[in-house]
């Protein structure tokens, strides 16, 4: 697994962004042998500033692929990965750490694709290359098989190529490369075809990456994708047997559909309010046009209620189906979320009219969800809804999930789904939701077989993965694997069978071993493992799902136990294992490591940035978790932090909570200032980071004073020439001439010169630059038509940031911590406000001892903190006066008076 990069050639003529990191090259290969795809991505780049500065590597890996290498070489020192069990490499990685030796975590968590991100600090002058290995198995789709690599160098490469290579011993039928990186790349990218291979080759000069022929940033940015078919045997199988293992394709066609019927369940709940309806709606009324005269349906829409359309399954006449669409035409989203009680409903409309005889004993039955939200009503446990769900189906038939969005559970989908002998799918809440939604819907509405069951004799094979499959849909295939006694193969010949309920017996061909054997051997490009990996990787996903689906604890650890075994025979990152990265000397080391859940984080101190990962408050930060701080009184305590990190923060009108670590104290304020004014917070020339707030008023006066709370929060990185601008409606990233934006109705994030945005739908947005900084900014959100109050945001900021000496501002002042001394505390009026004298900064006044709202994981309520307040708005307290703090625009340093 060693690769040596010491030279690269001639490495000028590099295009630098402002950090002067150059890419000298960015190359993809890919090798598919027979549906197995083994990809590597490598990148070669250069520090070419006169300071050490962080690299990133940053790549998406398609989910449910298998991570198996990954290296890095810096200078010429190459560091290379082992598989260990996971909490084994936890141990050794926090050994190596608690030792002072060099440790990072390098991440990878779930979504559509898995993004494996690191970040290493790179001296001036070295270059590094990095290079990941993954495989996976490749699903064919609509007839077609579709291989995406996803390509984000993320800025201009010298060198450009991605390589794909496809050997298929049954030969192909087409080879297709679809413009999906966008008209920029027409007529770039070149297919040679054979009879039973192809080469797919993309190579774009830098002048062709460029955006636009002045533009120093790449257009290359997105997924590249191969489709391709293979020829069929008119008995539509194929078994192809090498190194000892035999795979099994089975995928007929010319077969005439089976009736369905299908209940489709739709989430109605207020989160799917607007675009997201709209497309729901016009892709239901495409498909409800797609059914045909034999299929029986109904409709179940949902929020904190379940409303059927029809109590009853109905055949599908032109009429009821006009019917259906003008119901769904009629929909207005509101209220919560009750998945389980309506999929119950969807199960026992399916069981009763089984139990009546009212379907056809060939029919196919199915459920499709459509949900962009965890449940929010009713049984919220997703275990128990899963469980209930299972019970009910009673493997009678499928259950398919539409999860819309990237709030969604969409591993709770994909169980519930594969529990249920389905399949779920993530589509994106955008202008293409609806194309999504129909696409997917094809792949499920032409079921040919139903209860296929795959027989193979005893003597010949062993290990077989899953052997009997519920339903077989047109355009799909069916593939299973096992392991093959050589000396046995005549007994495979016209014995392998594949029955199924509505079909005569099917005989399969065996494909030539030796006409195989010297194909495969014959190509330099073949993977002479293909049939192993195929398999591991079959049995290991088969594994995945029987422990899902575990009844008990005692099998649950049986199975992982297996899986685990799999993973470290076969070299391969699952949920279970981690990578280990080391150097020669073993005295550098990283983890990569996939969660268990995806989203939450594993471990504290991460080498790369994890964007994909929020936690269970709401995509708050680890650093920004509070812990109630219990009351006191007389005589003084000091205070613990506000979180186990302790936080300085203003919220609310605006209240400013001021954590002091080496005196455990915390330190209120308000300021009253007048609407439209901009504050200072953070004005750090040392580091060029700027923070302001823009005050807005309340819609009118209570008790004779206008309340202001802050409306807009500007971020100024001067090094980086990035600014961002958070409002109660949108986050907006700018870079020159370049903006980006997202609304609070999104959940993504920007990532920009090692600056990343990570955006929680209507709850926070976390700015984390490298390691040295991060902040968080929490929206609070009122009602419309409240009288007096209006939307506002809060921020806050964790002491551990990295401000020069230089910092100052109403909040940076503190990165400094004052000696402050509290003393000749009396009790107050009420006596629960106790008075006391601070002295600080050479002032001496006196402060009450009360309680602020702390909103970050109760924006409602907040959570009470108590501290010492400074009234006069924190006169004595800060330096000068808050008017000091007055700046002219969103993004200026203070001047200091």
């Amino acid at each position: 697994f060693q690769r040596s990069t010491s030279d690269w050639g001639y490495v000028g003529d590099l295009v630098e962004d402002d950090d002067k990191i150059g890419l000298y090259s960015y190359k993809v290969q890919s090798t598919i042998t027979s549906r197995l795809a083994n990809t590597m991505i490598q990148a070669k780049m250069v520090n070419n500033a006169k300071r050490p500065q962080p690299i990133v590597f940053d790549v998406q890996v398609p989910k449910g692929a298998f991570i198996d290498n990954f290296t890095m070489d810096i200078n010429g020192i190459t560091f290379t990965s082992h598989i260990r069990e996971k909490s084994e490499a936890r141990r050794m990685y926090s050994q190596a750490k608690a030792k002072g030796k060099a440790a990072g975590i390098v991440r990878s968590n779930a979504l559509d694709m898995e993004n494996f991100q690191t970040e290493v600090n790179v001296p001036p002058g070295m270059k590094i290359q990095f290079q990941l290995h993954y495989h996976e198995m490749i699903r064919r789709k609509l007839s077609s098989y579709e291989h995406v690599i996803s390509v984000k160098p993320g800025r201009l490469a010298k060198h450009m190529e991605v390589d794909v290579r496809i050997i298929e011993p049954q030969g192909l039928r087409y080879v297709h490369v679809p413009n999906s990186l966008g008209d920029h790349f027409n007529g770039i990218t070149t297919i040679s075809k054979g009879e039973k291979k192809a080469h797919v080759s993309f190579k774009p000069t830098m002048a062709q990456q460029r955006k636009c022929p002045t533009c120093s940033s790449t257009a290359v940015d997105g997924n590249f994708v191969v489709q391709y078919d293979v020829n069929r045997e008119t008995t539509g199988g194929e078994l192809e047997i090498f190194n000892g293992y035999f795979i099994h394709f089975f995928a007929p066609e010319n077969l005439d559909p089976l009736p369905k019927n299908i209940l489709f369940v739709i989430d109605v709940s207020g989160s799917m309010w607007g675009l997201k309806m709209k497309q729901t709606i016009e892709a239901m009324k495409a498909i409800l046009s797609e059914l045909r005269a034999a299929d029986q349906f109904s409709l179940i829409d949902f929020n904190h209620n379940v409303r059927c359309w029809r109590d009853n399954l109905v055949s599908a006449t032109p009429a009821q189906v006009e019917d259906a669409k003008k119901y769904i035409q009629t929909i207005h989203p509101n209220g919560g979320t009750n998945i389980n009680e309506a999929l119950l409903r969807a199960t026992f409309i399916l069981n009763e009219a089984q139990n009546l005889g009212m379907l056809d004993p060939n029919s196919v039955s199915m459920i499709v969800l459509v949900s962009d939200g965890d449940p929010t009503v009713g049984e919220l446990k997703l275990t128990t809804i899963q469980k209930n769900v299972k019970q009910s189906i009673k493997d009678e038939f499928s259950l398919f999930c539409l999860g819309i969005g990237f709030d969604v559970d969409y591993d709770f989908l994909q169980r519930i789904a594969t529990d249920n002998r389905g399949m779920a799918q993530r589509i994106f809440g955008n202008q293409e939701t609806s194309a999504q939604m129909k696409n997917f819907y094809n792949q499920v509405s032409t079921p040919l077989l139903k209860k296929i069951q795959f027989n193979y004799p005893q003597e010949s094979v062993s290990d077989v993965t899953q052997s009997s499959f519920h339903n077989y849909f047109g355009g799909s295939e069916i593939v299973v694997a096992g392991k093959v006694d050589t000396e046995n193969l005549q007994h495979l010949e016209s014995i392998v069978t594949a029955t199924a309920a509505n079909a005569e017996l099917v005989m399969e061909t065996l494909k030539d071993v030796e006409e195989l054997d010297g194909f495969m051997r014959k190509d330099r490009y073949a993977d002479p493992e293909f049939t192993r990996k195929l398999w591991a990787y079959l049995t290991v996903n088969q594994m995945m799902a029987e422990r899902n689906a575990a009844p008990t604890a005692a099998l649950k650890r049986n199975i992982t136990k297996s899986i685990l075994q799999m993973s470290l025979d076969h070299h391969i990152v699952t949920p279970f294992t981690a990578m280990l990265i080391e150097n020669p000397d073993k005295d550098e080391i990283m983890l990569a490591d996939q969660p268990k859940d995806p989203r939450k984080g594993c471990c504290s101190g991460t080498l790369g940035l994890t964007p994909n990962a929020p936690n269970n408050n709401k995509g708050i930060p680890p650093w920004a978790n509070v812990t109630a701080v219990p009351d006191s009184s007389m005589p003084e305590q000091r205070s613990p932090p506000v979180s186990s990190l302790s936080i300085t923060r203003v919220d609310s009108d605006p209240h400013f909570i001021v954590h002091l670590p080496k005196s455990q104290r915390n330190i209120c304020f308000n300021i009253n200032s007048e609407p439209g004014n901009i504050l200072n917070l953070v004005s750090d020339p040392g580091t060029g980071v700027v923070v302001n707030g823009q005050l807005v008023g309340a819609k009118k006066m209570e008790n004779k004073k206008l309340n202001t709370y802050f409306g807009k929060i500007g971020f100024y990185f001067k090094n980086k020439g990035l600014k961002v601008e958070i409002t109660t409606k949108t986050i907006t990233l700018k870079d020159g001439s370049y903006a980006i934006t997202l609304t609070w109705s999104d959940t993504g994030h920007i990532i920009r010169k090692q600056l990343l945005i990570s955006v929680m739908k209507e709850s926070n947005v976390t700015i984390t630059v490298g390691k040295e900084m991060s902040f968080m900014v929490l929206l609070h959100r009122v009602w419309k038509k409240h009288p007096v109050n209006v939307d506002f945001l809060g921020i806050y900021i964790p002491p551990e940031n990295q401000f020069s000496s230089l910092a100052h501002g109403l909040i940076g002042q503190f990165a400094s911590e004052p000696e402050v001394s509290i003393h000749h505390q009396t009790p107050g009026q009420p006596p629960e406000k106790p008075q006391a004298i601070m002295e600080v900064k050479g002032n001496k006044f006196t402060v009450t001892r009360g309680v602020q709202k702390d909103y970050r994981t109760d924006r409602v309520l907040g959570t009470d903190v108590q501290c010492w307040f400074v009234h006069n708005s924190g006169k004595g307290f800060i330096d000068g006066h808050y008017r000091d703090y007055l700046v002219p625009h969103l993004y200026s340093f203070m001047k200091r008076p």
